[in-house]
């Protein structure tokens, strides 16, 4: 245990020396701001308690949303943050993985520069991390909420992918739906219905019209459809994964400018001495275990499947979490106790 405290301060250590700010949080976070962020499906992974005062609370299950709330009330910008702590996460029996596990992290807040700022979070682990047993992989939310923010179908429908877009079963679910004429019958609304349970007839009568709504909606527009599952199914170095996303692109055109963020990311990790051409891209990556990242995203993986540092871009949190303000945002976390372990 030592030692995993000595790596933790090693990391913090460098994390300041990096201009970052330390900062602490409390282990008790309102659950209300968690459930609003990622639904009702929190609750099987988090702790959740009630107080009597407080209301319902959960054990904080990451140090990324307080920070957030705490640089959106109060912070200065440009800032940079690190911070170390326990986080708490339900685990599957069987697994074998840590209910409770230390974190140290380091968050940007700074609007000049976007592709730079990308760039020094992961150039920064990069280093951190030097002399482990360690893969990097990288992604980008980004490309695919803008694959699909273009398709040209309803908003109700967009709206519905993009909600289950870290939710790979179900996107795809969804995409087969959407992609065939429907065929369900939507029963009309009677009057003479009782109301039994939470909704009142109101709602359901207004969740029976948005079916029928959908149902008389044209299937995605197959070129559409080809390109987002092509954007997927992108695997391979960095700029060669940028190539083949710029060929998609000319079916899909609305992925475009987050393609020429990509290419400057690639420039300024470049710059930082990042070998991009042995850099692994994939169109999936980050889809299951990073909600918030809306861009940029990053892991550090051993043989082990628990990565020992994941982070990411994550600007939509900072303006849902701002009350009208917003900033761009990038940071990661290192598990100093897995880093340990390989070195």
């Amino acid at each position: 245990m030592d030692r995993v405290r000595q790596q933790t301060e090693r990391l913090s250590r460098l994390f300041r020396d990096a201009g970052a700010v330390p900062v602490e949080t409390s282990v008790l976070q309102p659950a209300d701001t968690l459930l609003d962020l990622y639904g009702e499906d929190i609750r099987a992974r988090a702790y959740v308690t009630s107080d009597p005062v407080l209301g319902e609370q959960m054990l904080r299950p990451d140090f990324t949303v307080p920070v957030v709330q705490r640089h959106m009330e109060e912070g200065a910008e440009p800032a940079r943050y690190t911070y170390q702590g326990l986080v708490f996460r339900k685990q599957e029996a069987g697994t074998g993985r840590a209910s409770e596990y230390l974190q140290v992290g380091y968050e940007v807040f700074d609007r000049s520069d976007p592709a730079g700022a990308d760039a020094e979070v992961f150039a920064l682990f990069a280093e951190a991390l030097q002399g482990a047993p360690v893969q990097a992989e990288t992604g980008d939310i980004g490309v695919l909420i803008a694959a699909v923010a273009g398709l040209s179908t309803t908003e109700r429908r967009r709206a519905a992918l993009l909600r289950h877009l870290w939710r790979p079963g179900r996107f795809r679910a969804l995409l087969e739906r959407f992609s065939v004429p429907a065929t369900r019958v939507i029963p009309d609304m009677r009057a003479e219905v009782p109301e039994i349970g939470m909704r009142s007839i109101a709602e359901v009568g207004a969740r029976l019209e948005a079916l029928r709504e959908d149902a008389q909606t044209a299937p995605l527009d197959a070129v559409e459809l080809r390109a987002l599952q092509a954007i997927l199914e992108v695997s391979d170095m960095a700029p060669t994964a940028l190539a083949e996303l710029r060929k998609i692109a000319q079916d899909l055109p609305a992925i475009t400018p987050a393609l020429d963020q990509f290419e400057a990311r690639l420039s300024a990790l470049a710059k930082r001495g990042v070998d991009v051409d042995a850099l692994p891209f994939s169109g999936t990556y980050g889809r299951t275990t990073m909600e918030y990242y809306d861009g940029f995203v990053f892991g550090f993986h051993a043989d082990n499947p628990v990565p020992v540092a994941t982070g990411g871009r994550y600007d939509a949190l900072t303006r849902v979490l701002g009350q009208g303000r917003e900033i761009p945002a990038v940071g990661g976390v290192i598990r100093p106790e897995l880093l340990e372990a390989l070195t």
